[in-house]
C-alpha cells in the first residue's frame, strides 16, 4: 500500500556529514521504534480520522499479542513495548492517549518505569497490570503515579472499560508530591506545610486538600467534593463541607498573607494563588 513514497518494511538509514555534530547511536531497539513512527506519521496523513493511541508494555508476549488484538478490534491505534527501557524509547518518539503498563518487566519494572514518566511530567494515563493482588504492591504502584490497576487474570471486557474510564477522566494533577505556590502536600508522607511550617490536618481535612490541590484554579462544586471526599451517604444538604473549608482556611490560610481557598459564589470552590476579580 502507499505511503507517499515511504516503504515502511525498508531498513531506515541515516546520513550526517562529516560536519555534523556527533549523537550517541540509538539502540535497535530504538531504531525500530524511530522507524514505526515514522510510518504511522505517513498511515495517519492517509486516514486523518482522529483515533486512540495505546502503549501497551508487557514482556510475555502471549498476553501482549491477545491485548494488542483485542484493541486494535475495537479501534485503537496499538503499539507494544516489551521491557521498561523500551517502553521509555516509545514514549520519548510519539504521543499516546492511554499506557497499559505490566508491573513485572525485565531491565527496569512497571513501577520504575510509571514514577520515571510522571518526574518527566508525562500526565497520559496509566493502567497498571499486576498478577498480584496484594494490598502494599497495589499501593506501590498508585504512588508511583499510576491511575488504575488490574489483576490478571482479567476479563478482557473490564480492561476495556477501565480504559474508557480513564479516558473521560478530567485533567489532574498527577505525583505524589502536590504544590500550589507555597503550599506543599506530599501524598506518600501526608504530610502538609506551608512556607516549611508543617500543617496539622485530620483525615477529611487532608483528603479535602489533596482533591483541591490536584485541581488547581478549577472550580469544585459541593456535590464534587462530596462525592470524592465523603461516600455516597453523604447529605450534601448539611453545612459539612463548609465547616471543613473554613477549618483548612484557618490552618493554611489565614497565617499567610496570600489566601489560596477561594469561594466562588454559587458554585463552589477552588484553590489558586491567583486572585479572583
Amino acid at each position: 500500500m502507499g505511503t507517499g513514497g515511504l516503504q515502511c518494511g525498508r531498513p531506515l538509514t541515516i546520513q550526517r556529514e562529516a560536519t555534523s555534530p556527533k549523537v550517541a547511536p540509538l539502540s535497535l531497539r530504538g531504531v525500530n521504534a524511530l522507524l514505526m513512527l515514522v510510518c504511522y506519521t505517513a498511515f495517519e496523513g492517509l486516514f486523518p480520522e482522529i483515533v486512540m493511541r495505546v502503549l501497551v508494555v508487557e514482556d510475555e508476549r502471549r498476553i501482549a499479542d491477545f491485548i494488542s488484538r483485542g484493541l486494535s478490534e475495537q479501534g485503537y491505534a496499538v503499539d507494544v513495548a516489551y521491557d521498561g527501557d523500551e517502553a521509555l524509547q516509545w514514549v520519548d518518539v510519539a504521543q499516546f492517549d492511554l499506557i497499559v503498563l505490566d508491573v513485572m518487566l525485565p531491565v527496569r519494572d512497571g513501577v520504575e518505569v510509571c514514577r520515571t514518566l510522571r518526574e518527566r511530567g508525562l500526565r497520559t494515563p496509566i493502567l497498571m497490570l499486576t498478577a498480584r493482588d496484594a494490598v502494599e504492591d497495589r499501593v506501590r504502584g498508585l504512588d508511583s503515579g499510576a491511575d488504575d490497576y488490574l489483576v490478571k487474570p482479567f476479563a478482557f471486557a473490564e480492561l476495556l472499560a477501565r480504559l474508557r474510564a480513564l479516558t473521560r477522566r478530567e485533567p489532574a494533577v498527577l505525583g505524589t508530591v502536590l504544590r500550589v505556590d507555597d503550599l506543599v502536600l506530599d501524598t506518600r508522607t501526608r504530610e502538609a506545610s506551608r512556607q516549611r511550617m508543617s500543617l496539622e490536618l485530620t483525615s477529611k481535612e487532608y483528603a479535602l486538600l489533596e482533591y483541591l490541590m490536584r485541581h488547581p484554579n478549577q472550580v469544585l462544586t459541593r456535590t464534587m467534593i462530596a462525592e470524592h471526599v465523603w461516600n455516597y451517604d453523604f447529605d450534601n444538604a448539611t453545612n459539612v463541607i463548609d465547616v471543613h473549608i473554613r477549618n483548612l482556611r484557618r490552618k493554611i490560610d489565614e497565617p499567610f498573607p496570600t489566601k489560596l481557598i477561594q469561594t466562588v459564589r454559587g458554585a463552589g470552590y477552588r484553590i489558586s494563588v491567583r486572585q479572583s476579580g
